[in-house]
This record gives structure tokens, C-alpha cells and sequence, in this order.
């Protein structure tokens, strides 16, 4: 079998299994546990469907690092439930959901996954070192956009995009990025930089859109060449375009720090995290199974199970 590495975005995937799960799924105690029971089935069916050979489960260990923060102080701040000095911001996130998180890290323990975080950055720079270092082809699986940036045919990386459901996954490639965007997935980072994102905080160029930033990328290649275009009397952009980059230039010389992923982490190798898949056996398949009965994952650790037995 020819190597294949996939890359989970993973608490993407967990709140969306939150939100996507009933939560009447529960222990016999009341305790809610379709987090846990829809992120184990979607691992199965991903790592099946796609034929993942290894798989890293990308960790926030700082959802929203302060460096960040201390150049776009925007970032993220709607998502912020309590200001924690000197340590990572509080999260908004749903108490029925946060109380599912350790167990999520226990099950994929016991089951071999390789879940990998770094001090001060985000899952989604972890999943663009391991993109930007495969040697074989990847698969980035996640429901925010900001990992279209990943996308590269020529190293054979793709992202999975779980934002309509599981049901409705979209690959995209080079040509698919090109075709709803008009940007080529090298430039999305740029692109996103100019449009702004609410999602991230992002405010964007103030009367620069997404059809206009898509225009002015496939004019001048880069954001940087669109600003160099900018500052030349003989750039060739209207007065009003200038006007518009002027009035963000504060903004726009931050921004792309903050957009773009960090591809250059110091991780463990995936030897060293134990990303390979292989049939889970033993002590851990025997506690694997007694949490699917006292906690009421039967049905989706045993899909895992099976997903996992595969990969002999």
C-alpha cells in the first residue's frame, strides 16, 4: 500500500460533530457523549474512504496565540469567553462539549492516533509544517478555509472540507480553489488578507471584496506586488484602489503574519509521533472496549476498530 498521510484539523471536527451528533447521545449518567461517538465515526470513515496510511490529529494548544493577537488585536476576540492573564485566552465553547475533550484525547490514545499540538501556535500551523514536510501525499481534513492555502498539486495535498457535512465533502485541488475563488491556492492567503474574514476577526481591506481581490491577485501575482504596484505612480491602479490599500496600510503590513500558516514548526517526525495506522491490539483494545460500554461509544469505537484492523 502506497503511503498516504492525513491531516485532522481536529477541533473543527469536534465541534462539528458536536453540533452535527444528537446530543440525547449520552452515558446511562446524562453525561453527553456525541462528540466523542462523531468524531470516531468520522475518523473512520476518512481514514477508509481516502486510504490514510498515517494520521496526525493537529492539536490547539494555544487556539489563539498572543503574538497574533498583538498584531491584528481583533483575532479571534469574538470566540473569547475569559481573558486569562499571562496564560492562552478561554475559549467560548459549550459546557456539554468541553466535557467531552479529555475523553476525546483518552480514545484516541488508546487507539494509536497521533495527536500533536505546539507551544503558542494553532493546530492549523501543525497540520502546515507536517503539509509543507510530507514525503508522500496528504490530505488536510478540515471545515475552516483558512487551510485552502495548503492545497498544492505538485506535492499532492489536498483538503477535505467537511463545511456542508460529511455527506457533502468536497477535495479540493488547484483547479478546484481556482474555480470558486480565482485564485490560485498559493495567493488564497493574500486573497483572504484583502477580503477580510469575520469568521477570524480579519477586517480586510475596507471596499475590497472578494471578486475585486481575486482581480487584483490575478493582475499582480502577490500581495506584496500588488503594494509594490500601489507605491509606483505607473502601477497602473486606479486612484480609488489606492486609496483603499493606503487607508489599510497599517493592517495590511501585520496581516499576512497573521494569515498565513506557519510551515516551519519544530514537530516530531511521524515516526517519532507514531502517526502509521495499524490494528490497535492488547491492554488498549481491551480498554478501548470497556469505554465503549461504561461511556456508550459501542458502535462508532467499534467502526474505529475496524478501520483500524485494516492497516495490517
Amino acid at each position: 500500500m502506497s503511503h498516504r498521510l492525513m491531516l485532522l484539523d481536529t477541533a473543527s471536527l469536534y465541534f462539528r460533530a458536536f453540533y452535527g451528533v444528537p446530543d440525547t447521545i449520552r452515558r446511562a449518567d446524562g453525561t453527553p457523549v456525541n462528540a466523542v461517538r462523531g468524531l470516531l465515526d468520522m475518523i473512520a470513515r476518512l481514514t477508509t474512504d481516502y486510504g490514510a496510511t498515517h494520521l496526525v490529529a493537529c492539536w490547539d494548544d494555544d487556539w489563539r496565540p498572543q503574538w497574533r493577537v498583538d498584531l491584528i488585536p481583533g483575532y479571534k476576540s469574538h470566540r473569547v469567553a475569559e481573558v486569562v492573564a499571562g496564560a492562552p485566552d478561554v475559549e467560548v465553547v459549550p459546557d456539554a462539549l468541553q466535557a467531552q475533550i479529555p475523553l476525546i484525547r483518552r480514545v484516541l490514545d488508546l487507539a494509536g492516533i497521533a495527536v500533536v499540538g505546539a507551544a503558542a501556535h494553532e493546530a492549523d500551523d501543525v497540520a502546515g509544517t507536517y503539509a509543507s514536510k510530507a514525503e508522500f501525499p496528504v490530505d488536510v481534513v478540515t471545515g475552516d478555509r483558512d487551510l485552502f492555502q495548503l492545497v498544492d498539486d505538485g506535492r499532492q495535498v489536498r483538503v477535505i472540507y467537511t463545511a456542508r457535512g460529511m455527506r457533502n465533502l468536497e477535495v479540493l485541488t488547484d483547479a478546484v480553489v481556482v474555480e470558486k475563488y480565482g485564485v490560485l491556492p498559493g495567493q488564497y492567503a493574500d486573497f483572504a488578507t484583502l477580503r477580510g474574514d469575520t469568521s477570524d476577526g480579519l477586517p480586510g481591506v475596507a471596499g475590497i471584496g472578494e471578486k475585486t481581490a481575486a482581480s487584483l491577485l490575478g493582475e499582480y501575482g502577490t500581495l506584496e506586488g500588488l503594494l509594490a504596484a500601489a507605491a509606483d505612480p505607473g502601477g497602473g491602479l486606479s486612484a480609488s484602489v489606492r486609496s483603499k490599500l493606503a487607508g489599510a496600510a497599517d493592517y495590511l503590513a501585520v496581516a499576512p503574519a497573521v494569515v498565513n500558516v506557519v510551515r516551519d514548526l519544530d514537530l516530531p517526525t511521524l515516526e517519532q509521533a507514531g502517526a502509521q495506522l495499524s490494528p490497535v491490539s492488547g491492554d488498549a483494545r481491551a480498554e478501548l472496549e470497556r469505554l465503549a460500554t461504561d461511556w456508550n461509544l459501542g458502535s462508532s469505537v467499534g467502526r474505529l476498530l475496524e478501520a483500524l484492523d485494516r492497516r495490517q
